[in-house]
């Protein structure tokens, strides 16, 4: 047997391939469904991910950290600002959504990346700080709650669930939202206001060129070997959104909780 015989007989890790949907703004029913759908492909083809980048109508969600009394507004006042408070099952806790964030929510296998959910979240936190250093900012990974702060004020909410192994959820980032909302919310129960990366930068952040770059982050950061993008959702789908057995319900909280 020659080297070359020998060369050819060592099977090649396989590809592995990220469909990042670059989707605008996105409802939350949409979301649930798409992540859903995403989920269950990835559960068949573990070395395949996919990544949802999109903003959300103005609104409330809170996680299974969150709390009524981070919320400080009334009823009948989030009727006048037209935000609707929705529970949804994710780590972390309450966090206002606003035109001028990016919300990133990969959906990978993480056995095939290697990864505990408690290392996934950190690794989430990673791909904020590499993203912010583009900035010149400095940043840390928030201690108390998963997420990401600029000196005292969070800039990053970090979020997860997992389901069969994969992720989904992910993370929302301040890019230029009105920030002086977020004096009456107490995201992840931070009494202090989110920041942005306008806000620390003297520079001009552009939310379309934030996106690209998450997608290029989490892409090298989970090990990806191509992407391909697309600009609207997939179409229906002929696969039933839960594996065979499944109840379909019940998203597992994956995020590491943290005290303060």
């Amino acid at each position: 047997m020659t080297a070359s015989d020998l060369t050819h007989s060592v099977p090649s890790a396989p590809c592995r391939g990220l469909r990042a949907y670059l989707l605008g703004q996105f409802g939350f029913d949409a979301l649930i469904g798409l992540q859903r759908r995403l989920v269950y492909e990835v559960a068949g083809e573990p070395n395949t991910g996919a990544v949802i980048v999109c903003d959300h109508p103005s609104g409330i969600t809170v996680g299974r950290e969150g709390s009524r009394i981070h919320v400080r507004p009334g009823p009948e006042e989030l009727r006048i600002r037209g935000w609707s408070v929705r529970w949804v099952s994710r780590g972390s806790g309450v966090l206002l959504h606003l035109p001028g964030q990016v919300a990133c929510y990969p959906v990978i296998s993480l056995a095939q990346a290697g990864l505990t959910p408690a290392r996934y979240v950190a690794e989430l936190e990673a791909v904020v700080v590499e993203l912010l250093r583009e900035f010149d900012l400095r940043a840390e990974p928030d201690p108390a709650t998963p997420g990401v702060r600029i000196g005292s004020r969070r800039v990053a909410h970090i979020g997860v669930a997992i389901r069969g192994g994969v992720s989904c959820f992910g993370l929302i980032l301040n890019v230029d939202p009105d920030l002086e909302p977020f004096r009456d919310i107490h995201c992840d129960g931070d009494p202090m206001p989110m920041t942005s990366i306008q806000r620390e930068t003297p520079g001009r952040a552009r939310v379309a060129a934030v996106r690209q770059q998450l997608v290029s982050l989490i892409a090298g950061r989970f090990a990806f070997d191509r992407i391909s993008l697309f600009h609207t959702p997939p179409g229906p789908s002929l696969r039933p959104p839960f594996p065979p057995g499944s109840s379909g319900g019940g998203w597992k909280h994956a995020a590491p909780t943290r005290t303060r």
